[in-house]
């Protein structure tokens, strides 16, 4: 049978066979949804294209350990992979950005927790890293938002569109995303507030 007639599931495993033309098709059939789907978020043709290749080489890494659950859709599973990948692109090679709220006052700004007068750079990124933290720690599709918001500065639309969700669920999630960003930057400034030092 033809490769181009073998289902997604049936090239994987061929290519677990030995079969190098298998994952080629693979790449082939979804070389455009990748690049697509990571552009659509880095909106950078020649990062898209470099991070293009880092998926394929993530999936056919993920595919030779073992990784890949053939329950679900190959298309479903790559695409994620994508996904992820271009958010990470931004949580790794952008320092925190102001973090607006619905009336545009500033959730929290990390020049806001230290002393105006330091020139401490340790202590600044160590804040920031506190920040990408907190941004971690929230629910998968909330970070989701808040990474394609305000790394990727896309508008709420191109977010609707790059997760597939309607534009007023991706407006809640951020909502959501706020109030609870809002609750753990709270409890570490009352933890702040604690003196660790006492007289």
């Amino acid at each position: 049978m033809k490769k181009t007639q073998l289902s997604d599931t049936q090239l994987v495993q061929e290519y677990r066979r030995g079969n190098g033309e298998a994952i080629a098709e693979l790449i082939k059939r979804y070389q455009s949804k990748v690049y697509s789907t990571i552009y659509l978020i880095v909106r950078d043709r020649y990062l898209a294209e470099d991070l293009t290749q880092d998926v394929f080489i993530k999936v056919i890494d993920k595919i030779i350990a073992g990784k890949y659950n053939e329950e679900g859709k190959f298309s479903h599973w790559i695409g994620r992979i994508s996904h992820n990948l271009a958010i990470d692109y931004f949580r790794k090679n952008k320092r925190s950005p102001e973090i607006l709220c619905e009336d545009g006052s500033v959730l929290f700004n990390t020049l806001d927790w230290l002393d105006k007068n330091t020139e401490d750079e340790q202590v600044l990124e160590e804040t920031r890293a506190s920040i990408r933290l907190m941004i971690d720690k929230l629910p998968e599709n909330q970070k989701e938002v808040v990474m394609m918001r305000h790394f990727a500065e896309m508008s709420f639309q191109e977010i609707a569109e790059a997760t597939g969700v309607g534009i007023n669920t991706a407006l809640g999630r951020m909502r959501y995303a706020l109030l609870n960003l809002r609750k753990m930057y709270e409890e570490i400034n009352k933890a702040y507030d604690k003196n660790p030092y006492p007289s």
